[in-house]
């Protein structure tokens, strides 16, 4: 039995937004991306003119919470990384970078705020970022932006 038939139902078509996340679909693929999202965060946080970087985190950086910096505003610290936590749904390439910035919500200072910082410089120059599912034989993991599959 089909659903349906079951329960009252409206074909809304084909999704392009779902809490957020801007969905395309094409015959080969669907890309998900939450630049519109990326770009609310960069302007809360006034880092829209930012210089941009080409990682998230700087080779080498090593976060600790026994730290004799300066602390700073542990609400903002976590309104940052939480909105970098929700970013991660479309962005695997800030995965390692915000969850490690996720374990000192307890005892930020200066430093954890600044890699945060950081966090949001490569955003800002990666905002059209996304993950792409294609049809295919073998299942892989890439990140693009979205300029091939809008062609």
């Amino acid at each position: 039995m089909q659903m349906h038939d079951v329960f009252e139902m409206t074909d809304l078509g084909e999704m392009t937004y779902f809490l957020g996340i801007k969905v395309i679909q094409t015959d080969q693929a669907i890309f998900i991306s939450q630049q519109a999202f990326a770009l609310k965060i960069l302007n809360k946080f006034c880092m829209s003119n930012c210089k941009i970087v080409s990682t998230p985190v700087a080779q080498g950086k090593t976060l600790t919470s026994n730290g004799n910096h300066g602390r700073v505003d542990e609400k903002e610290y976590r309104s940052l990384v939480g909105c970098l936590l929700y970013l991660t749904a479309t962005r695997p390439d800030i995965i390692f970078a915000v969850s490690l910035l996720s374990i000192f919500m307890h005892c930020c200072d200066i430093i954890h705020f600044k890699t945060a910082k950081r966090v949001l410089r490569y955003v800002n120059g990666t905002s059209e970022y996304g993950v792409k599912f294609e049809k295919g034989k073998e299942l892989k993991l890439i990140v693009i932006g979205q300029g091939p599959l809008m062609t």
